[in-house]
This record gives structure tokens, C-alpha cells and sequence, in this order.
């Protein structure tokens, strides 16, 4: 198992220098604009050119990027342009934020495609079946952020309320912790809520059509028993994996939700990057949900390994 592990280690890390080097060519394809932005009304040429000799962008794009590279291992992520800040000091606060929305939607996520996924493929063609399937297409169907600034709106509109948009640790404030991340972690959640669903149908009425199950059925035993003992526990080893895997997508929404409720997020800070033309904060901030992504499916890979020997080859 070390082998396995130390193996998807090791493949990780070609992924990982592809992703940060489009990552810093993608942001030098005009550098100009950056420039103009930072300098404002105060541009000139010769300020421009001594800016962009501060920030290397007259150097060669392989020398940069390997100079970038070395300084992140070092623990170096760069300075902000606007703030004059460390990336790192103004990234690691707000992590806790962006990961516990992201946790809080994958719970939502699983707590309501597993079981509406079993019930819906155990009472396949009922009007159960066709109502809990016509939920997970509009799930699927309907952009998150949408549903979101509608309920926000119909919030604000009838009940006068607002999440709260000073962040509360769960351990300082459960109440207010609770009212600031349900709201957005159910709602972030539906379209990977709706996926597990359908994937968990499938994958039931699969394990359902199996030899052993009609025997379960032919014993007499009950249905419950049936379900809980000899099918889920089958069904869950690929559904887990659609869960990892969706994670990503959590991961890159909470850029969206962290500005539409106003969390203090990673997200909205690269949303703020992005605004201001801040190289440095932009790269780290793409980089560190690049690698959350790589450390997500490296999870996924090793857990799909404990669970099923068969994928250890």
C-alpha cells in the first residue's frame, strides 16, 4: 500500500508543474494591462517600464517561472501588488473559510443524493421514481449561483434577513457559524447533490439485478435488510468515488457563493486579485485550488485502493 501511495505521489507531481506553468504563462499574456492597472491615473511610460522591470515581466517567461517555482518551495509565494503583503499572510486566514463551506456542501451533498439515489432505484418507475429524478435534473439544470441570488432575494424581500457576513467560528458561535455556511452549503450542493442521486439509482438498480440479491429475496428476507446489508454496502465504493471526484467542483464554486453571501474567503480574495490585476495573489491563490484538486484525486485514488484490492494492480 506505501508503493501505491508513494506511486500516486510521485504522478501527482508532473500535473501539478503543468498546471502552475499555464497558471504563470496565462497571467504574462498581457502584461501591459496589469501595469495600467496598478499605476492608474499615475501612468506614464517611463513608470510603466520601471514597473514591469520591478516585476521581472521584461524577463525571459521560463527563467520567471522557474525563479517562482524555487521561491514557493522556499515558502515564498510572492508579495501582493496592492497591499504590499505577503500572498501567504493574506491566503492562510481565510483557507478555514472556503474549506469549511466546501466540507459543509459535500455533507448536503451526500446526506441528500445517497438516500433519495436508493429510494428512488428501489422504487424504480413509481411517481416517486419520477418526481425524486425530475428533482436531481433541475438540480443539474440550474446553475447554482442562480438559485442562490433568488433565495437571497426572496430573503432580503419578505423576511428582511441576511446571512451574516462576519465569520463566526463554529467553536465561538455555533448559531452564527450555522446561519452564515447552511444556507450556502445547501445550495452549493444541488448539482452534486443531484450526480450522486443519479449515479447512486444506477448503481443500485445494478447491484439490485445481481444473483445474490434475488437469492436474499428467495430467503425471504426483509426488504430493509436487503438494502442496508447486501446492496449499499456495494453500491457505496464507486458512489464514493463520484464524491471525491466532485469535490473539485465544490472547490472551484466557492469562488461564486463566497461573493454572493460575502464570506471572507479565499474565493473572494482571487475574485479581489482578479479585479486589481495582482499577479502574485492570483497565482498563488490558482495554485492553491489547483493543489487542492491534485490532493482530492490522490485521496480518492488511495481510498478507492483501501476499499477495493482489485485497484491495486
Amino acid at each position: 500500500m506505501q508503493k501505491i501511495i508513494l506511486r500516486r505521489l510521485v504522478l501527482s507531481i508532473p500535473t501539478l508543474l503543468i498546471v502552475s506553468f499555464l497558471i504563470f504563462g496565462i497571467l504574462r499574456l498581457d502584461p501591459d494591462a496589469a501595469v495600467a492597472a496598478r499605476l492608474g491615473e499615475g501612468y506614464t511610460p517611463e513608470a510603466a517600464e520601471q514597473l514591469k522591470e520591478e516585476l521581472g515581466l521584461n524577463n525571459n517567461i521560463a527563467f520567471e517561472y522557474v525563479k517562482w517555482v524555487g521561491n514557493l518551495l522556499r515558502g515564498d509565494w510572492g508579495t501582493s501588488m496592492y497591499s504590499y503583503e505577503p500572498v501567504l499572510s493574506e491566503v492562510m486566514p481565510k483557507v478555514g473559510v472556503t474549506l469549511e463551506l466546501a466540507l459543509v456542501a459535500v455533507f448536503f451533498a451526500v446526506v441528500i443524493g445517497v438516500p433519495i439515489g436508493v429510494i428512488s432505484a428501489i422504487r424504480q418507475d413509481s411517481w416517486i421514481d419520477y418526481v425524486l429524478r425530475g428533482f436531481s435534473v433541475l438540480g443539474l439544470s440550474v446553475p447554482g449561483f442562480v438559485v442562490a441570488t433568488f433565495v437571497l432575494a426572496f430573503l432580503a424581500i419578505q423576511f428582511k434577513w441576511i446571512p451574516p457576513t462576519q465569520y463566526a467560528a463554529p467553536w465561538e458561535d455555533p448559531v452564527k457559524n450555522f446561519q452564515q455556511f447552511a444556507l450556502a452549503g445547501l445550495i452549493l450542493s444541488l448539482a452534486t447533490a443531484a450526480s450522486v442521486m443519479r449515479y447512486t439509482r444506477t448503481m443500485m438498480l445494478d447491484v439490485l439485478r445481481q444473483d445474490y440479491i434475488r437469492t436474499a429475496w428467495a430467503k425471504g428476507l426483509r426488504e430493509r435488510v436487503i438494502i442496508m446489508r447486501h446492496a449499499l454496502k456495494n453500491v457505496l465504493l464507486p458512489v464514493i468515488t463520484v464524491i471525491g471526484l466532485t469535490m473539485a467542483t465544490l472547490v472551484g464554486g466557492t469562488v461564486i457563493f463566497e461573493t454572493l453571501f460575502t464570506m471572507n474567503g479565499v474565493g473572494r480574495l482571487l475574485i479581489r486579485g482578479v479585479y486589481e490585476r495582482d499577479y502574485p495573489l492570483v497565482q498563488g491563490i490558482t495554485l492553491l485550488f489547483a493543489l487542492a484538486v491534485v490532493l482530492i484525486n490522490l485521496a480518492v485514488d488511495i481510498s478507492y485502493s483501501l476499499l477495493d484490492p482489485r485497484a491495486r494492480g
